[in-house]
């Protein structure tokens, strides 16, 4: 089992075969046509983490870059014996390349960081240092940003956008550079664009977050793979997050909410109908409340019959897996599990 970072001395270095084995740190990269970015990163990551003392692991996912990042990748690797690398058939984006170095990493801290070198490699030392000061997750804010204006305020609006649905008050949810306690992450599964809402998952896990300034630097080589539509999916994906967060364990409320809402909307458009007819001899046929109110009540009715349905497959969910609907962060006076 790898070493907690606690366990380790910071100012002494690693010896290179613990490095290997069992390392402490997993720097988790995910890299789309990153050629021109590669070497130097490599060398950034190694230098901070060797210059702490600190055993490690460098997880580079290479997510069907279309460039040389591979051949790149080969070559540092060669030089490196903790780069690790993982070749991903086809781009599936940003979230699935994060969550393949999570799931190969071995290290009981794991560290996100972009390829692109916006992000300072020597400013994982001090997350790592945060965190061992008790929290679970210490999240990057790029204070000062190096982007363009109109990127930087769209990323503040949607910031603020994410806090508030979400509960979690961060700054800077788009930083990539993060640190997780690895036990926080256990069973999370990602998809879409949902990396960057990890801490929100982490919140549900009863995680101690914190957020501190990094650097941030303007971007040297490469171009940016962040457009309009990358807006769109965080938007979409944050509906999902906040569906989860509320209605995971009893999808009925949404469902039936929403359905009990249609029923009821049926209801008082047929009585209002009934009484435009038996009181000012209106026809019916004129007026679209018939429409309205078999519409809504056929709505409804199915909208309570998917909650039954969500319901049943929340069971399974749960039972299939062996799963808890709840976490247990300790406990006092129980004997340790056979």
């Amino acid at each position: 089992m790898a070493a907690s970072l606690h366990q380790l001395k910071v100012g002494a270095p690693a010896p290179a075969a613990e490095m290997i084995s069992e390392p402490a740190v997993s720097v988790v990269v995910p890299i789309f046509n990153e050629e021109g970015n590669i070497s130097l990163l490599c060398e950034h990551i190694v230098d901070a983490l060797r210059g702490a003392g600190l055993s490690f692991e460098i997880i580079a996912v290479n997510d069907g870059s279309r460039d040389g990042s591979l051949r790149e990748l080969t070559v540092e690797a060669a030089r490196f014996p903790e780069l690790r690398v993982i070749d991903l058939r086809r781009n599936y984006g940003q979230t699935a390349a994060i969550m393949a170095g999570i799931d190969f990493s071995v290290g009981a801290i794991i560290v996100t960081i972009d390829a692109d070198l916006q992000n300072d490699p020597a400013d994982i030392p001090m997350l790592l240092a945060k965190l061992d000061e008790g929290y679970d997750v210490v999240s990057g804010w790029r204070k000062e940003r190096k982007d363009a204006a109109g990127r930087s305020f769209a990323s503040r609006v949607a910031n603020r956008l994410i806090s508030r649905i979400s509960g979690v008050r961060l700054k800077d949810y788009g930083c990539t550079l993060k640190a997780y306690r690895r036990d926080i992450l256990a069973g999370a599964r990602l998809y879409g664009e949902m990396h960057r809402f990890i801490p929100i998952y982490a919140s549900w896990m009863g995680a101690r977050i914190v957020e501190m300034p990094v650097r941030h630097y303007a971007r040297q080589c490469g171009r940016s793979k962040y457009g309009l539509e990358r807006v769109i999916k965080v938007l979409l994906d944050l509906a999902v997050v906040r569906f989860l967060d509320r209605y995971l364990v009893k999808p009925i409320y949404l469902f039936g909410g929403f359905g009990m809402l249609s029923l009821a909307t049926s209801v008082i458009a047929a009585a209002y109908m009934f009484y435009l007819k038996l009181f000012t001899g209106l026809s019916m046929i004129l007026t679209p409340l018939p429409l309205v109110a078999a519409l809504t009540f056929l709505v409804g009715i199915i909208s309570i019959l998917m909650g039954f349905l969500a319901e049943m497959l929340v069971r399974i969910y749960f039972e299939s897996q062996g799963r808890a609907a709840y976490i247990v962060r300790g406990v006092i006076n129980f004997d340790p599990p056979a």
